[in-house]
């Protein structure tokens, strides 16, 4: 599956900063949200599954000859660990497929932006880098999202500054998809 650099960082752009507007529009609830997260089981199970699924599909895309013998048992060993972990490890499950999802998709970024022909292409990079750090703090310390997002919306003041932010760097982000990144 081929993505071009653009469509991808309109994509992440407004993906990022659409949902902003409902924290400066709305920052009380907005903040109950955001802080419910964490424990979320619905929001967890979706994202572990969804990471699960989107791991398995790079697995199988591989084509290293030095375990193509044993792919069948990885594919269904790391399945079953998916599918595990949403029964078995349910404590801060959202996060942690949040934090599987931020690092698959910090490897579509990275990987999407390799090739392309200008230096903004750097800016997703790095955001992918960043992701990706995120992702693998969050699997080891998953608590740590949530004091976080404590601290973060502890006030309807902070919630806006942190939302206009997100969304000021969605839209830069869409912003390069339909200009620096356009001839990709």
């Amino acid at each position: 599956m081929e993505i071009r650099l653009s469509t991808l960082a309109v994509v992440l752009g407004l993906g990022l900063g659409l949902p902003q507007i409902f924290g400066i529009v709305k920052p009380a609830e907005f903040a109950k949200r955001v802080r419910d997260f964490p424990r979320s089981l619905r929001s967890g199970v979706v994202l572990m599954l969804l990471g699960t699924a989107w791991f398995i599909w790079y697995l199988n895309q591989e084509s290293i000859a030095d375990f193509a013998p044993y792919k069948p048992l990885l594919l269904g060993g790391f399945a079953a660990v998916g599918l595990a972990s949403c029964i078995f490890v349910q404590d801060f499950l959202a996060v942690r497929g949040l934090a599987v999802v931020l690092m698959l998709l910090a490897k579509l970024m990275v990987d999407t932006a390799r090739w392309a022909d200008t230096d903004w292409r750097l800016v997703v990079v790095t955001w992918g880098y960043a992701l990706a750090v995120a992702g693998i703090w969050f699997t080891i310390w998953p608590w740590h999202l949530r004091d976080f997002l404590n601290w973060a919306t502890a006030t309807e003041m902070r919630v806006r500054l942190g939302s206009v932010v997100r969304l000021a760097f969605g839209l830069f982000i869409a912003i390069l998809g339909f200009t620096a990144f356009k001839a990709d």
